[in-house]
């Protein structure tokens, strides 16, 4: 008898923001700790990552939109999403329960199915100071998402200044805290699955 050490399917949910470029790292860490991974961004998220590499990168296609009524599923059901970078745009709709886009869907039925959820905010320190984008985290942060954001996780440029920090971006503390999740959650711990 085999054992299985995969902790599960993951949901790498990718917003419209420069910082998308760089969600291979947060695929090869995930994928490294036994994920099978899975990305999907928003509309706006396409514009900035390379969906043929992540599909090489992945073995699923990247999904951006919802399918056609009766389209079977392309990807497995999800046991744990993160969403990295999350821009104000989405962390205010998703608050609000608005499910426009297939990322907001998945966030919003993924919190009925009780599915564990790390957001890594990221945006431009002036766009940071709206009063909506607070409230907004708060909602989340009392939902039981893990929200990983202020200056002891990434600081925030001023508009289009955000290139310097872009080394710095969180993407293993954010597969920490997913970890950190799965553990308070009293769920098996990822790799530890038979």
């Amino acid at each position: 008898m085999s054992v299985n050490t995969s902790p599960g399917v993951l949901y790498v949910l990718v917003c419209g923001s420069p910082i998308a470029r760089d969600v291979g790292v947060l695929v090869d860490l995930a994928q490294r700790d036994g994920w099978e991974v899975c990305v999907v961004t928003t509309p706006d998220g396409r514009k900035f990552v390379d969906a043929a590499a992540l599909h090489a990168q992945t073995g699923h296609p990247v999904r951006s939109y919802y399918k056609n009524p009766g389209d079977e599923d392309l990807l497995p059901p999800a046991d744990a999403m993160i969403v990295a970078p999350a821009t104000v745009n989405t962390i205010n709709k998703w608050s609000a329960g608005i499910t426009d886009t297939l990322v907001l869907g998945l966030l919003i039925e993924g919190y009925g199915f009780g599915i564990p959820t790390v957001v890594v905010p990221y945006t431009n320190k002036v766009m940071a100071l709206h009063p909506s984008l607070h409230d907004s985290i708060a909602k989340l942060r009392n939902w039981g998402v893990q929200v990983l954001y202020g200056d002891d996780v990434l600081r925030l440029g001023g508009p289009g200044q955000n290139e310097r920090y872009r080394s710095q971006f969180p993407w293993r503390r954010a597969l920490q805290a997913l970890h950190t999740r799965f553990a308070a959650d009293n769920r098996v711990e990822p790799g530890a699955r038979s």
